[in-house]
């Protein structure tokens, strides 16, 4: 039973863009809706960092290595939040998932990312 499913990953060039998009099927709508959500990144090798967040009146978080190239959003009604990178950089290779920040949920599969120096 999939609780999250993220894609929009693949290679990409430094400099290019990419948008994730992480959808939560078995979330009611209200629950969605009050629930505050990140996207995580897994490099390889490491552990899973917290690298965007959205509380659920829409304030955003970002680790300083991201601000002002990702934009995190997000759109209750689909249940989908959104990660739209920009200015890609080979740091930014790894797989990318989502999750309810108050409430952790079965992971995902994530969505690979690779940018290519």
């Amino acid at each position: 039973q999939v609780h999250l499913v993220e894609s929009g990953g693949g290679l990409v060039q430094a400099g290019g863009s990419l948008r994730l998009s992480c959808r939560a099927p078995r979330m009611i709508l209200s629950t969605f809706s009050g629930a505050d959500m990140g996207w995580y990144r897994q490099a390889p090798g490491t552990q899973r960092e917290l690298v965007a967040s959205i509380s659920a009146a829409g304030y955003r978080n970002y680790i300083e290595s991201v601000k002002g190239r990702f934009t995190m959003s997000r759109d209750n009604g689909k249940r989908t939040v959104y990660l739209q990178m920009e200015s890609l950089k080979p740091g930014d290779t790894g797989r990318y998932y989502c999750n309810d920040l108050g409430q952790g949920r079965p992971w995902g599969q994530g969505t690979r990312v690779t940018g290519s120096a």
